[in-house]
């Protein structure tokens, strides 16, 4: 089988699931089903999405599931978290938190920072699993460094409130919570001041 090269993979990561083609001139799903039959799995998680969406076709989240474990099986680490999405959804499938979580494992160990928030909610509220607060902390670390805006809120959350016994530390809170702003997340940025006046310009400056 065709093997994708982390670059590759890396440039359909970074594309709106909503819109893959948004910077380069629309594939057909003919185009999309030519490469998956040889076995390209940036293929195979396009026509995924394109499923999951109704994208050019209609939604269909067996069609989906199926072109998400081609691709995952490949190594495809955005379609492991999208696999592990599906079950942990029951989109598709039967709702399955157990093989969420193990998809989410395999993408998270290759850096996908969404499975690794995923499985820092999931170990902080138990979400089939038992809870682990030291396991929660430290895959939100993992997706903050790499710029998750929600893992960084996450973070300024637990810093500002002492949660998870992560100690309470005024600084860093606001260091992770100016990190989410300019991530683009800025609504969460508001908690620690005072007025939004106040927010807008701390906001505004550290971007």
């Amino acid at each position: 089988m065709k093997q994708t090269v982390p670059k590759k993979q890396l440039d359909i990561k970074n594309i709106n699931d909503q819109d893959l083609d948004v910077r380069k001139p629309a594939k057909t799903i003919e185009s999309y089903q030519k490469e998956a039959a040889q076995g390209d799995s940036n293929a195979e998680y396009a026509l995924g999405i394109k499923y999951r969406n109704g994208d050019s076709v209609a939604q269909d989240y067996a069609k989906a599931r199926e072109w998400f474990q081609k691709s995952a099986a490949q190594g495809h680490a955005v379609a492991q978290t999208m696999l592990g999405n599906m079950y942990r959804n029951g989109e598709g499938v039967d709702k399955d938190t157990n093989k969420a979580i193990e998809w989410y494992e395999k993408a998270a160990v290759q850096g996908d920072a969404g499975a690794q928030l995923n499985l820092g909610w999931m170990y902080r509220n138990g979400e089939g699993v038992a809870k682990d607060a030291t396991k929660a902390v430290a895959w939100y670390q993992k997706a903050a460094v790499q710029g998750d805006p929600s893992a960084q809120y996450a973070l300024g959350m637990m810093y500002r409130k002492g949660l998870l016994g992560v100690p309470k530390d005024v600084a860093k809170a606001i260091e992770w919570y100016d990190k989410s702003c300019c991530a683009g997340r800025c609504g969460c940025a508001i908690y620690p001041w005072r007025n939004v006046s106040q927010w807008r310009r701390r906001c505004q400056g550290c971007c």
